[in-house]
């Protein structure tokens, strides 16, 4: 790992303190080194405050003039809630910018490294930036392609079951796996789930905090941005009364029209349902991803919807929790796919297999 790696981990390291917090922007870190010494450092903490390069100048004042930025992400050009960083790195006079990558918002894309060169910063683009993607996934998928990233996160026995024919399913997997799971939903801008988890496990989709095994600071961050939650209801079976909507920032998504018991932190999207009565999921992502900015997009369900989202070809990433249990084969299964020969089938790369307490969970991919 050459010098510029070095730092760069640095940065990236920064940037992931922001990964509970900064929905919709991107987790940026930044880090000012001056005779290879660390002179300023800062990160992205929420939407509307400053941004990682201004934290970094700040704490390195005097020191910046001459000195190298390393930014995970392009500084920004344009002025949005905060003026642009690429000229904060102009005043400061810095003599040399390290970029991870490039910003994929079309706002940017290339005009801050434009305005640094402009005035002869010069720059270096492309260092650990696969590192620098893998962050931020899903704010990179929204910019280019008007999508969040989607991961379906299922819980399941060694026996590929997820409930008991009655709907029974608490608890499948132990305190360790649920304990990721919090984490999961408080790094999403969104958590979507279907009719049944509601009525039948009493879902909320809320973060727990005494769950989610964070630091007080990275826990507090956490909780100040509070996911959208959002619930695929075609057919209007869940009551106002069910624990879901007690909780506020809710998003329900229905054929049916508005009702008129709304709270002012409640939502409702109209879409029509098919033959089947099933909403159109692209539809409803897009509307996401442009309307409530959702970077990141956590599918909490059973397995008709997850199983929906499998078969529109629409999910990213699966986290799989496997439970060292056999349900048997009257127990609901992990999805719902009426494939009927092999070459149905579909493929998954798995990239990562680890254990968390006693499960194990499987992280894999559409080919």
């Amino acid at each position: 790992m050459n010098n510029h790696q070095l730092w760069m981990s640095k940065a990236l390291l920064l940037a992931r303190q922001g990964i509970y917090s900064t929905h919709p922007n991107p987790r940026v870190g930044c880090v000012i080194v001056a005779d290879n010494q660390l002179v300023g450092q800062g990160w992205h903490q929420k939407a509307g405050e400053p941004h990682a390069e201004v934290y970094a100048l700040r704490e390195a004042a005097e020191k910046a003039k001459g000195a190298t930025a390393y930014v995970t992400l392009e500084p920004c050009s344009h002025f949005g809630r905060t003026p642009p960083c690429a000229d904060a790195l102009v005043n400061a006079g810095v003599a040399k910018v390290v970029i991870a990558m490039q910003d994929p918002n079309p706002q940017v894309a290339g005009k801050g490294i434009a305005k640094l060169q402009a005035v002869g910063i010069e720059v270096i683009c492309g260092v650990l930036e696969q590192e620098a993607a893998t962050l931020n996934k899903g704010f990179i998928k929204r910019m280019r392609s008007d999508l969040p990233y989607v991961t379906v996160k299922l819980a399941m026995s060694l026996d590929g079951r997820t409930a008991m024919a009655s709907g029974e399913s608490q608890w499948i997997t132990g305190a360790a796996a649920r304990s990721e799971v919090q984490r999961l939903r408080a790094q999403s801008s969104a958590i979507i789930t279907g009719a049944d988890t509601v009525i039948f496990d009493d879902a909320k989709l809320t973060i727990r905090a005494e769950e989610l095994g964070l630091s007080d600071t990275l826990t507090n961050l956490a909780l100040k941005r509070i996911p959208l939650r959002v619930l695929v209801d075609s057919k209007g079976r869940v009551s106002f009364d069910k624990a879901f909507y007690q909780y506020p920032y809710s998003l329900t998504v229905s054929s049916l029209p508005i009702p008129n018991t709304l709270r002012d932190d409640q939502y409702w999207l109209q879409l029509p349902a098919n033959k089947q009565g099933y909403i159109d999921l692209l539809a409803l992502l897009k509307i996401l991803a442009k309307d409530y900015a959702v970077n990141e997009l956590l599918v909490e369900a059973g397995a008709t919807l997850a199983g929906a989202f499998t078969q529109a070809k629409l999910v990213d990433e699966y986290q799989i929790f496997m439970a060292s249990k056999l349900l048997g084969s009257s127990a609901r299964p992990l999805l719902d796919l009426p494939l009927q020969s092999i070459s149905e089938a579909i493929s998954l790369n798995i990239k990562d297999i680890r254990a968390i307490g006693d499960d194990w969970l499987i992280k894999a991919y559409p080919q």
